[in-house]
């Protein structure tokens, strides 16, 4: 039933590469939108509302297909027979760090909210520091796969 994967392992993984790099960047692009528009725009103005477009169509129209796409390719690569093996630890601090970039854009998109709302509380220095986090998960994720610790 699985064989199909390694048959069309290439293409699943050029597949997932190219998912993960659009995934990337819109994690790391939306919190710099989040960044300017809580340093720069008076809430309720038409700048607002633009930026809340902006940020609506980046996480639904890039973020949430990249990361379905992604997640969609990684299980194919994951289910393909020999290429994960579950007793080394490369693959936990992986699927930890997956887990821990899905959580960072359900946040991202709570944020989002909080802007609609009227009620973000969250400083442009502070998503500063979060916009961080995408890349300590990537280096994790690289490394993991890479270096196969």
């Amino acid at each position: 039933m699985i064989e199909f994967l390694g048959e069309w392992y290439w293409w699943i993984k050029a597949g997932h590469v190219v998912s993960v790099i659009a995934w990337m960047a819109g994690l790391f692009y939306l919190p710099r939108l989040y960044v300017y528009h809580v340093e720069e725009v008076e809430a309720g103005s038409k700048t607002d509302l633009m930026f809340q477009t902006m940020e609506r169509r980046l996480l639904r129209a890039i973020i949430g297909p990249a990361s379905v796409a992604t997640w969609v390719f990684g299980l194919c690569l994951v289910f393909t027979p020999g290429i994960v093996d579950w007793t080394m630890v490369w693959p936990w601090t992986k699927a930890a760090s997956v887990l821990g970039m899905t959580w960072f854009q359900h946040w991202l998109g709570w944020r989002r909210k909080d802007f609609v709302a009227g009620s973000n509380r969250i400083t442009g220095r502070q998503y500063r520091m979060m916009n961080e986090v995408p890349t300590l998960l990537m280096f994790v994720i690289v490394a993991s796969v890479i270096v196969k610790f």
